[in-house]
């Protein structure tokens, strides 16, 4: 069985020994992708103890289990990381995790922060990520400058018609 968190690895060689306490995840974006996975498979005793220690008193393992066992879990795409390599303390892996749940398609945007805590990547807490504005790289060519194409007209007149 291919590993859900998209790796395109086996489950048996990717995320369960990280689940199953075979081996600890080398780098944060390796824990927040076997974290998806352990929603995927319904892990719950995995997911309290990959929380950071101080997060674990405000966790809900009730409620992770109905939203686990409730969803169809169809996939995760990390955006970006920031640090939370295997030389690292901290890091943050900005990810989308894609679900059915209650019969409706949904993506969770997040933000998730990492930290190291004896030798042992663990999620401190997540924000929800803001989709960031593009930046246009170019001037923007106004409606009576000259045509970018070279042609000596104006904008309006020319591409922009």
């Amino acid at each position: 069985m291919s590993c859900p968190c998209g790796s395109a690895a086996e489950y048996a060689a990717c995320c369960e020994p990280i689940i199953k306490g075979a081996r600890a995840a080398v780098t944060a974006e390796e824990l927040m992708r076997a974290r998806y996975t352990a929603y995927a498979q319904v892990e719950i005793d995995f997911l309290q103890e990959s929380l950071h220690p101080d997060a674990r008193q405000d966790s809900d393992p009730a409620g992770a289990r109905d939203w686990a066992e409730n969803s169809t879990w169809h996939g995760l795409s990390i955006l970006a990381t920031e640090s939370g390599g295997p030389d690292d303390d901290k890091g943050t892996v900005e990810f989308i995790a894609s679900y059915t749940y209650d019969g409706e398609d949904k993506q969770y945007r997040e933000v998730a922060e990492f930290e190291r805590v004896d030798g042992r990547w663990h999620f401190c807490a997540g924000r929800p990520a803001v989709r960031k504005p593009i930046m246009r790289e170019e001037p923007k060519v106004g409606r009576n400058d000259a045509c970018p194409c070279g042609s000596g007209r104006k904008y309006k007149r020319c591409c922009g018609a």
